[in-house]
C-alpha cells in the first residue's frame, strides 16, 4: 500500500466514522429532547428553535462528510495522487458543484477543509448538547435527580 492510498484510506475512515456518529448523535438529541425535556418553562421557545438549528447543522455536515468520504475513496482507488485528485475534480464538475479551472487543489488543502468541517460539526453538537441540558434542567424546574 502506497503512502497516497494509506492517507486516503485513513481520511475515508475518519470522515465516515465522524459522519455517522455525529449524525446519529444529532438524531438522538432530536428524538429524546421532546419527551424528556418537555416544552415548559421560560427558556423553551428560543431554546427549542436553537436546539433544532444546532441539530440540523450537524446532520447537514454529516452528509457533507460522508460525501467527502466517498470522494476520498474514489481518489484512493487511483494509484497516483494527481490522477486521484483530478478524479475528484471531475466528479465535482460533472455534478455542477465546482467549475473546471484546470488547477487541482493539493491533498493537504482538501484535508484541511475536512478538518474544518469536523470541528464545525463537533462545536455545533456540543452547543446542541448544552441546549438540551438547559431544556432538561428547565423542565425539571431546577430540581436535581440525585
Amino acid at each position: 500500500m502506497t503512502e497516497w492510498s494509506a492517507v486516503t484510506t485513513d481520511a475515508t475512515r475518519l470522515l465516515r466514522r465522524n459522519g455517522f456518529s455525529g449524525g446519529a448523535l444529532a438524531l438522538l438529541l432530536l428524538a429524546i429532547a421532546p419527551p424528556t425535556a418537555g416544552a415548559h418553562g421560560f427558556a423553551a421557545p428560543l431554546a427549542w428553535w436553537l436546539l433544532l438549528a444546532f441539530c440540523l447543522l450537524p446532520l447537514a455536515l454529516s452528509v457533507h462528510l460522508l460525501f467527502d468520504a466517498a470522494l476520498f475513496r474514489l481518489a484512493g482507488s487511483h494509484e497516483d495522487e494527481a490522477v486521484g485528485l483530478a478524479a475528484i475534480d471531475d466528479v465535482l464538475a460533472r455534478m455542477g458543484l465546482r467549475a473546471r479551472d484546470g488547477a487541482s487543489a493539493p491533498l493537504a488543502m482538501r484535508l484541511a477543509g475536512c478538518r474544518r468541517l469536523l470541528w464545525l460539526q463537533r462545536i455545533s453538537l456540543a452547543i446542541a448538547v448544552a441546549l438540551y441540558i438547559i431544556l432538561l434542567i428547565d423542565a425539571m424546574d431546577g430540581a436535581c435527580l440525585c
